[in-house]
């Protein structure tokens, strides 16, 4: 089984917070005036929305490499539409677009990266999550 690694830790003289997984890092936080938010990252929200256009971004990248497909511009817009009291996500609408250099319909590639993209997948089959306090 592969597995992944983030760590988070919160940010000395803010109430944000700074991920990492390996050399790569991401500041969280609650946008200005919100619960002591100073709007210094994203908000989950935001960051689920990045996590599934993201993966799928990739997705369409190694896709279109193993079809031997160059690809021109990719425009992804997800739109997260939250339960009122912002409790969880109710549904993630992706509008892709993308062109492949030898003007070849990019559906196949789009359709493709659609059946490998694991954080849409993870999401749709309703991956769990367990939280436990540390030792």
């Amino acid at each position: 089984m592969v597995s992944v690694i983030v760590e988070l830790r919160n940010v000395e003289d803010t109430q944000a917070a700074m991920g990492w997984a390996g050399g790569h890092t991401v500041v969280v936080d609650r946008p200005q005036g919100r619960a002591g938010g100073q709007g210094l990252g994203f908000n989950g929200a935001q960051l689920l929305g990045l996590a599934v256009g993201g993966c799928f971004c990739n997705d369409l990248h190694y896709v279109a490499a193993d079809m031997g497909i160059g690809l021109g511009k990719i425009s992804i817009s997800v739109h997260v539409e939250l339960e009122d009291d912002l409790s969880f996500a109710k549904a993630a609408t992706m509008t892709v677009s993308c062109e492949t250099l030898d003007g070849s319909d990019p559906q196949l590639v789009i359709d493709r990266a659609k059946a490998r993209c694991m954080v849409g997948n993870s999401l749709m089959r309703g991956v769990p999550v367990s939280i436990e306090a540390a030792a």
